[in-house]
This record gives structure tokens, sequence and C-alpha cells, in this order.
């Protein structure tokens, strides 16, 4: 006994139950009664139960039948939407988006563009994972998420695979311990006038470029800091600056985050900026991304 019930059979089924009538349902259908109730029989046959009690009163539903019609109706209506469905995934109105993301990014382009992405693409779901830089390029390059907001350079290897966008350039800015007495009522901070406390800073490999910059900002001071601790997220340095452990230098836009004991500050001297940007891989034909991609164009 084969359970290989079509659309058709569904239709014809819900309309003679909604009828409960042959005749007034054959008529409903366009159709003569004959093989209105030839369907509906062999309907019954292939699902081993019969669907309608037929007497000299009329029709009325069985247990099964009963049990059948909201299921049938469901089935309808979902094969109805199909077509609008499948446009919607063609045009990326509707799948999945995995986007990781930069600790930093949270305070800068990440909500922003996802209120822009949400409220143009309301029924696409999204995947967000938090990740370093050289943690998002394996992922971009393995096919785990689909895009990356990342911090640049990105090695040769991954270059020849991924392609990139800036969205974001900004200076790096002075996070030091609040109430430091060399920057009471100072509006912009000069290195060599801070108390020479450790500097908090991510480590090199997880971000070479960043790590490099803000030696660099030093260096152009005539200062060697000393490092006194490295962590991966801007919260844990925002975090570790607030406890008072050291300074750190921090994209500008860290400054949204708000942490008592904290104070930003921007360098009274030429700061190198910061590009935050996007990457994805360049054979990833997801229509769910060119729409996320578009909309991140617009938006720079």
């Amino acid at each position: 006994m084969g359970t290989n019930v079509e659309l058709r059979q569904l239709r014809y089924f819900v309309t003679v139950a909604e009828e409960l009538h042959f005749g007034r349902a054959a008529r409903r259908l366009h159709m003569t009664q004959p093989p209105l109730s030839q369907t509906i029989l062999a309907m019954e046959d292939m699902l081993g139960a019969a669907l309608f009690d037929r007497n000299r009163r009329g029709v009325a539903l069985t247990p099964a039948g009963e049990a059948l019609l909201p299921e049938a109706r469901r089935l309808l209506v979902q094969a109805q939407q199909l077509p609008e469905l499948v446009q919607k995934a063609a045009t990326g109105a509707v799948g999945h988006l995995s986007l990781a993301f930069v600790s930093s990014a949270d305070y800068s382009v990440l909500p922003p563009s996802l209120r822009a992405y949400r409220a143009a693409f309301p029924h696409v779901q999204i995947t967000l994972k938090e990740a370093t830089s050289d943690v998002q390029l394996e992922d971009l390059l393995q096919g785990r998420v689909d895009a990356g907001l990342l911090i640049p350079p990105m090695p040769d290897k991954a270059k020849q695979e991924l392609d990139y966008m800036a969205v974001l350039s900004e200076p790096l800015i002075l996070a030091s311990p609040a109430g430091l007495p060399e920057l009471k009522g100072v509006h912009m901070a000069t290195l060599r006038e801070l108390p020479n406390l450790p500097l908090i800073i991510f480590p090199r490999a997880i971000s070479p470029s960043l790590y490099d910059s803000i030696l660099a900002v030093f260096r152009s001071a005539g200062i060697t800091p000393v490092i006194g601790q490295e962590a991966i997220q801007m919260q844990t340095i925002v975090s570790l600056v607030s406890a008072g452990m050291g300074i750190a230098l921090v994209p500008q836009s860290v400054s949204n985050l708000r942490r008592p004991g904290v104070e930003y500050r921007p360098l009274a001297h030429n700061s190198p900026t910061v590009e935050t940007g996007l990457a994805w891989r360049r054979d990833n034909a997801s229509p769910v991304l060119r729409g996320f991609l578009d909309l991140m164009r617009k938006r720079v």
C-alpha cells in the first residue's frame, strides 16, 4: 500500500469535507461527480482508512477524515506559498546569514548594520559569532561563516579566496584609569606626560596590524612601554584598565563601552587609524549574502 498522496487528491478531499456533499463539491471543483468519487475512493484505499461515512442521510467525516482535514489544509496552504518562498530565497529575502565580528565592531559598525539589515530583510535568520580576525579568516576559508567584520590585513593565502571591503576607519584613543592627576583638566592626552603605567594590548598573533600600530604610537613619542597584560577582547582590555592594571590604546568607537573607573581621551599627537572591514568568500553565491553586501556597500 503506497502513501504518495497528491496535492490534487488533498484538494478534492478538503472540498468534499467542507461541502459534505459529493455533488456540490464536484460543481465547486468544476468536474463531474463520478471521477471525484473515484479519486476519494482511491485515496482511501491508498491510506488504508475510510475518510467519509457515506449513508442515506448524507456524507460525514470519519475520525480518520477529521484527523486528516487540518493537515491537508496546512499542506495546501504551504503548497500555495512555495512560489513566493522560492522567489524570496532567490532574492535573499529569506534564508540564513552567519556573521562573525571582532569585539570592537560591537561598539561601532555592527549594531547599526544589523538594524538596517533586519529592517530590509526581516525574514532572514542571522547567526552571530564574536571572534578574533585570525579565527574569522579560518572560518571564512572553511565556509563556516558567510562574512566577517575583521581588522586587516589579510594574509596572501586568504586574499586568494576572499573578497574584502573596508567599512570603517577610526583613530586610536587613550583608555586610562580614572582620576590620574596628569590628566586632570586635560582634553587630549600626551603620552610623554603620563605616569609609567603598564600597557594592556592585544596579542600580536591575534591582530598584528593593531599591535604594531599601538607600539608605533609609543615609539613616535620616544617611549618604550612595558606590556603588563594581553587580552583578546576589547571589553576585557577596558575592564583591566578600569581595575587600574594599566593603560590601553583602543579604537575610538570603544569609548561607547562605558565602564566605571575608565576615562577616554583623544591623543594630542597624530594617531594612526584602525580599519575594520568585511570579508567573505569570493565563491559564495548565496543570495542572502549578496543582499547583506549590497546593504553594506550603500552604508559605506
